[in-house]
């Protein structure tokens, strides 16, 4: 989805920044804390073997069991020199508590009274939000009695020591005071005599400052989600406004086509949907006056026959020669037929577009339709009206095209009726079929000649306008409306195929009829 789509490709990768960025912090910061929480162990390991062995060495006897002499350890515990975030406890094998380094050296709480030491700015934005964050995790611990940062209980890491293993971790104590803290087995003679545990509470501060580290990838991340949401907001969401703000000018009348060249010429979706609804609105705009031409045509062309139509009546109220009144009744019954005629065109021209959008394309086979057609016409054929044929080419094949069959009747019906009427009497209609394989696609392409007097250069193009109804010296008059080729080059062309004219010349260059030539896509391509 996101591949194929500029704007999801934005949104994802907007929206993906400032995540991987509180990611890639998070890993690196928690890398430095684990870093600093181990080299805290290793310190107070260290610090441990020296005071372990000095107990064990001052503090101890072996007869007649092994045992931690209470008064000595408490001696040599009280003359360390520990700093002030160190804490040091013993215990005896029983895990009684037997001595407080902060009791024996009568230690004060410096950090009771705070700092006198006037934070700075760093300090004054990042305290409050570690302060809340412990406070949470208290509130956590509490519920739980176990907190995410403590692997085992002060008693479980006490006992364990107890039966001589070296235990170290991380842990908040029951008055919410984080501490990294160390317990080492003092031994004498193999056995477990006591255990000295060893904290440090200054695991705060460091957690403090990694906080403190953090703030800035949240920063930077929550700048680099508002500026995506503003690129988003100027780069969607305005230009989603401008487009309804256009369309609802063209519903209103406002405007009759849309201009949006700036947002045309963006190279993604929103470009794609300006470009459509520009061109849908152009399209309808070019529909809509169309009709308004056709509608005035229709007029014209209805007014005409209906004006010849009030003189011949009019001139017949008056005339009392039974010869003329008869070429009068002619004059009328010709425009009746030129006006059913043009009724006829007009309802076949303005269902056209509907059929078009509603009818499914099925096979059409174009050489049994004209077959059936030219047999029909020499059916009902008059003495002395031409003769329609129809002749498949050899080697033709199957005449087949993806199509509407009535449509398709449409076409050749109205060409067979422009070559009949054009055509001399007891002359002949010859219809043509055969296949075209040009670039390893097949047409289909059918010819319909007469033997009319042919067609002007300059009108080849012409005659298939709408009520184009320019006719030679002669032709038979009502029974073209102009309509007919119209609607074979409309029918065509919704079929994706086209529709042209020429003239049939003989070998002195005479011309000896008309010849149409309709292209269709085969069905086998």
């Amino acid at each position: 989805m996101f591949a194929n789509s500029r704007i999801g490709r934005l949104i994802f990768a907007s929206n993906l920044a400032g995540l991987l960025i509180l990611i890639v912090g998070a890993l690196v910061l928690n890398e430095m804390r684990v870093g600093l929480v181990q080299a805290r162990i290793d310190s107070l390991n260290t610090q441990g073997d020296l005071i372990v062995s000095v107990l064990a060495e001052g503090a101890t006897i072996g007869d007649p069991e092994p045992e931690l002499i209470a008064v000595n350890a408490r001696r040599i515990l009280k003359r360390l020199e520990l700093p002030p975030t160190i804490r040091a406890r013993l215990y005896n094998s029983n895990g009684r508590l037997i001595g407080d380094y902060d009791l024996l050296s009568d230690r004060v709480d410096e950090l009771a009274l705070g700092s006198l030491e006037e934070p700075g700015f760093w300090d004054f934005i990042t305290r409050p939000v570690s302060d809340f964050l412990d406070m949470i995790a208290r509130a956590l611990q509490s519920n739980a009695r176990r907190s995410l940062l403590q692997p085992q209980s002060f008693e479980e890491e006490l006992s364990a020591a107890l039966v001589g293993e070296r235990v170290s971790g991380e842990r908040i104590t029951d008055q919410g005071e984080r501490v990294v803290s160390v317990s080492l087995p003092i031994q004498h003679v193999s056995a477990v005599v006591g255990v000295l545990t060893i904290e440090a509470n200054d695991v705060a501060d460091v957690v403090r400052r990694e906080r403190a580290a953090l703030l800035p990838f949240i920063g930077v991340a929550i700048f680099v989600n508002l500026l995506s949401a503003s690129l988003l907001a100027l780069m969607i969401a305005q230009p989603l406004r401008r487009l309804a703000y256009s369309a609802d000018r063209v519903r209103t009348g406002a405007t009759r086509k849309l201009e949006l060249t700036s947002l045309t010429n963006r190279k993604d979706e929103i470009g794609e949907l300006a470009i459509s609804l520009e061109a849908m609105t152009n399209t309808l705009f070019e529909r809509i006056v169309a009709n308004e031409a056709f509608a005035a045509d229709v007029a014209h062309e209805l007014k005409n026959p209906l004006t010849s139509i009030r003189s011949a009546v009019e001139t017949t109220e008056r005339v009392t020669d039974p010869e003329a009144r008869e070429k009068l009744r002619k004059v009328i019954a010709s425009d009746v037929r030129r006006l059913d005629r043009l009724i006829t065109d007009i309802s076949n021209a303005t269902r056209l577009e509907a059929e078009t959008a509603r009818l499914p394309n099925e096979p059409v086979d174009i050489g049994q339709l004209l077959t059936d057609l030219s047999e029909s016409y020499d059916a009902i054929r008059d003495e002395g009206q031409p003769h329609v044929r129809f002749q498949r080419e050899d080697g033709a094949g199957e005449l087949l095209v993806l199509g509407r069959e009535g449509a398709l009747g449409q076409i050749f019906r109205n060409l067979i009726e422009n070559a009949r009427s054009f055509s001399p009497p007891d002359g002949e209609v010859l219809l043509t079929g055969r296949t075209l394989v040009s670039k390893g696609r097949a047409t289909v392409e059918v010819m319909i000649e007469d033997e009319g007097p042919g067609i002007p250069e300059d009108k080849l193009e012409k005659i298939f306008e709408r009520f184009y109804t320019d006719r030679p010296k002669g032709a038979k008059f009502g029974q073209n409306s102009g309509l007919g080729l119209s609607i074979v080059a409309q029918i065509a062309e919704s079929h994706r195929g086209s529709v042209t004219a020429e003239n049939r010349l003989n070998s002195a260059g005479e011309i000896q009829g008309a010849r149409f030539v309709v292209k269709l896509p085969s069905a086998n391509s």
